[in-house]
């Protein structure tokens, strides 16, 4: 080989290596917090992690004895389920406002009164935790509670959100969703789940038209900005 074509293999070498780990890089980036919560989520079901919710303010003595071997979290983490403990009491982040879910290990913070047509407002708050949708109401109130992560404007800032709604799609009808409102525990229960196109806002525009319920919105399929996943959980009687 000449050394003109030495350095154009070079080149051309660089470029396609450059390609290649930037397509990984845009995989993992992507499918990496999807990827981390499903294989804690498998685990915490082989292992039968059972969790049973309290707020930081709430958690009693009795929760707290090592006789139901349980242990304390508000973020489930590999070492958590990989300890012999296997039920273990989830903590609300914030009682003032906090969404629990106890089948998938979810516990965050909410942000109330966030504008869903306001995408710079938003999306900075779904980097940090759950919004939940201006206009409609507050648990307690007749109508739709109405709370959403994981939304993004490109595919690729999909990991820079917040991840904790990623495994909604494993809840089914009849598994539990606790509220926490300024100081008050709202007890929720699931009634089924819609897949829908983005641009979908029935849920919200009719939101003072129901009676209580709450809706868990995310992004469908996980990782993607595809179509929306939505929760409908009601009071538990």
């Amino acid at each position: 080989m000449t050394r003109s074509e030495i350095a154009r293999y070079m080149i051309l070498r660089s470029i396609g290596n450059f390609l290649l780990l930037f397509a990984i890089y845009g995989v993992v980036a992507t499918f990496g917090p999807t990827l981390s919560y499903e294989i804690q989520f498998q685990i915490a079901q082989a292992r039968g992690i059972h969790y049973v919710v309290a707020s930081a303010a709430t958690v009693t003595a009795d929760e707290k004895k090592p006789a139901s071997n349980a242990s304390n979290t508000s973020s489930p983490g590999f070492a958590s389920l990989l300890s012999s403990q296997t039920q273990q009491v989830l903590v609300a982040p914030d009682t003032n406002f906090s969404v629990v879910i106890p089948k998938i290990g979810a516990a965050s913070k909410v942000y109330p009164n966030v504008d869903v047509n306001n995408e710079q407002e938003f999306l900075s708050i779904l980097q940090k935790g759950v919004a939940h949708a201006k206009g409609s109401v507050f648990p307690g109130i007749k109508g739709t509670t109405y709370l959403f992560a994981h939304s993004t404007d490109n595919w690729w800032d999909v990991g820079r959100y917040n991840a904790v709604f990623y495994l909604l799609k494993d809840l089914q009808p009849g598994d539990d969703v606790v509220v926490f409102f300024e100081g008050r525990r709202y007890n929720y229960v699931v009634q089924h789940t819609e897949i829908s196109d983005p641009d979908d806002t029935s849920l919200l525009r009719n939101s003072h038209d129901t009676n209580q319920q709450l809706v868990l919105q995310t992004c469908w399929p996980p990782g993607t900005t595809w179509k929306r996943l939505f929760v409908i959980a009601v009071p538990k009687t």
